[in-house]
């Protein structure tokens, strides 16, 4: 199960400044649907709530979602607020700017009443995952994340969070005091370093970093390194996973959303923490291959393919 908000992303068609382009790609995006839809392809059953605007885009995204196999039942149609939209633009060289459209969208408007009509649900699930997006979206929104992770407490799913700090949407300052909050509450916490710096208050990195967030209270703690694969730490072992050659990165967006699900995938299959962080790296890697947050997103038997010729992991204890 997952909540957030879903968006629908107008993408550059090519490479340049974003004032001088004039062809987008529309695509269906947003953190906790792109993994959702990942979960769903590497074939996991998953529910998704949400809501979209009672708009052509929120109709485009119910119908991908839903395309993609996951459940849709508690994905509002909202007519009070718009579809929630992203502006991507492309670069060849440096990084590339997001523009966010989403201030008083409907799925800005999630709220705990959402989550008590889907409360069902967490009775005949396994695992909750949310981001640290939804909560910066609206004070509603953030009680609907608070709430999914007590009704996930109660049914005793395991929890993860992926950090996903958007500084466009909130300070520092403000969401490092919820994501403390919400680290503490979770069994599983996953950031690139600037984000488990911002939760654990430290400048560490690598496998130190990684215990200072199980300090936190999560369970395990993982650390993305990008270009360099992502450290994992528990109370019994610290494990390094190289990352995989990408000859080349043509759209980042969403390779952490596919690394999430891989591992949250993976551990689901019984797999254990070198073999799931293996197949999160898998999952990042396809994601960057393509244009879109979804469209590189692997199937079931993908992973293992692209994991054939892959350095396997370092016990670092």
């Amino acid at each position: 199960m997952t909540l957030g908000e879903c968006l629908v992303a107008l993408v550059a068609a090519a490479p340049g400044p974003l004032a001088e382009t004039t062809v987008f790609e529309r695509h269906v995006a947003g953190a906790e649907a792109n993994a959702a839809v990942g979960l769903a392809r590497l074939g996991h059953s998953v529910a998704y709530i949400g809501r979209v605007g009672n708009d052509g885009f929120g109709t485009a995204i119910v119908r991908k979602l839903r395309g993609e196999g996951v459940d849709v039942e508690n994905l509002v149609v909202d007519d009070s607020g718009p579809t929630g939209l992203m502006i991507h633009e492309r670069r060849a060289l440096g990084g590339a700017h997001v523009l966010y459209y989403r201030g008083g969208s409907a799925g800005s408007r999630l709220g705990p009443a959402d989550v008590d009509h889907a409360a069902g649900l967490f009775k005949g699930a396994r695992w909750l995952h949310v981001t640290g997006i939804t909560p910066a979206l609206s004070p509603t929104a953030r009680a609907a994340v608070e709430r999914a992770i007590g009704l996930a407490r109660d049914a005793r799913l395991t929890i993860s969070l992926d950090l996903n700090l958007r500084r466009k949407l909130w300070s520092e300052a403000e969401a490092a005091l919820v994501f403390r909050d919400l680290a503490a509450k979770a069994d599983v916490v996953m950031g690139d370093e600037d984000e488990v710096r911002l939760v654990t208050g430290t400048q560490d990195s690598g496998e130190v970093l990684a215990k200072a967030l199980l300090a936190v209270g999560a369970s395990t703690a993982i650390v993305k390194l990008g270009g360099e694969g992502a450290v994992a730490a528990t109370a019994s072992e610290a494990i390094r996973v190289p990352a995989l050659d990408v000859p080349a990165v043509v759209d980042p967006v969403g390779a952490g959303d596919a690394f999430a699900a891989g591992y949250i995938a993976a551990t689901l299959d019984g797999k254990p923490l070198d073999e799931a962080l293996r197949a999160a790296n898998a999952c990042g890697a396809a994601a960057v291959t393509v244009v879109g947050d979804m469209g590189g997103l692997p199937d079931r038997n993908e992973p293992e393919r692209l994991l054939a010729t892959t350095p396997g992991a370092d016990n670092l204890r």
